[in-house]
């Protein structure tokens, strides 16, 4: 396995960054998840440019995207796989211990693991944490995902994939990994980026090509939806069967159907939409 580690493709076990990179010591990164389909990367535009929008929300200088291109073209062809996790991290770079950045640069990697297919439907679980709609971070993919670790764990335990988190005001925000949709009376809805859910990639696309209403939703009613259903760039849009220990059996419901093969036709027709 080769990455790209500031500058140029190095194997794996001879890749090093500093233990006083600031995206160790204090979380102070970005990053980015990307599909691959036989080497070629999904909406990569798309994720650069919300890469650049998490850095300037971060105070880091901007990543250079022609870099990140080459970077990402070259981590894909040294590792074929038929379904890949492209991973870009950007980080503040070697500074000293404590919350001020150094001055040395920042750190980029792009590395790939090999994805599986997922199924087509998945259970998920609330947790009684929040997210805040207010933060400094909030909208910004960072690598500060402690809390994320720790809800994704509590879903695991309860046999579920992801877990969904409401905000400080009690609406529905979005999963660890995940933007969430439910489908009322036929129609699709899903949580307004005010709300403090990540502006997803596959969400947008999936608004866009659906149709779907950004609508500010109680977390309750996960309790009375038809339908519901994740997307995420490696889930697409995933049904979900079970939320807590209310059955949804019928899922993929036949909006959610549909949903799914409007995405799946779309993205065929379009690599970088």
């Amino acid at each position: 396995m080769k990455i790209w580690l500031n500058g140029g493709l190095q194997d794996l076990d001879d890749a090093r960054v500093s233990v006083l990179d600031h995206g160790l010591t204090v979380g102070d990164g970005i990053f980015e998840t990307v599909k691959s389909v036989e080497g070629r990367p999904f909406a990569l535009t798309r994720h650069l440019a919300r890469l650049a929008q998490s850095a300037r929300g971060l105070g880091l200088p901007e990543p250079d995207r022609d870099e990140v291109r080459r970077a990402c073209a070259a981590v894909l062809e040294a590792n074929p796989l038929p379904l890949g996790r492209l991973r870009i991290t950007y980080t503040g770079g070697l500074s000293p211990l404590g919350s001020d950045r150094g001055d040395q640069g920042t750190t980029l990697v792009v590395a790939l693991g090999e994805a599986k297919q997922r199924p087509d439907t998945t259970a998920v679980i609330t947790v009684p944490w929040t997210r805040n709609e207010r933060g400094a971070l909030t909208g910004l993919k960072t690598t500060s995902y402690a809390e994320n670790v720790v809800a994704l764990a509590r879903a695991h335990e309860h046999g579920a994939s992801e877990a969904l988190f409401a905000n400080t005001v009690g609406q529905l925000c979005e999963g660890t990994g995940s933007n969430v949709f439910v489908v009322l009376d036929g129609e699709i809805h899903t949580p307004p980026v005010a709300s403090g859910c990540l502006a997803g990639i596959t969400r947008a696309l999936a608004v866009e090509w659906t149709g779907a209403r950004e609508t500010d939703l109680p977390l309750d009613v996960l309790d009375r939806a038809d339908e519901v259903f994740l997307t995420s760039t490696l889930r697409d849009v995933q049904g979900v069967h079970r939320v807590d220990e209310r059955e949804l059996p019928a899922a993929p419901g036949p909006v959610t159907a549909k949903a799914m093969r409007i995405f799946t036709e779309r993205a065929a027709d379009d690599l970088d939409p």
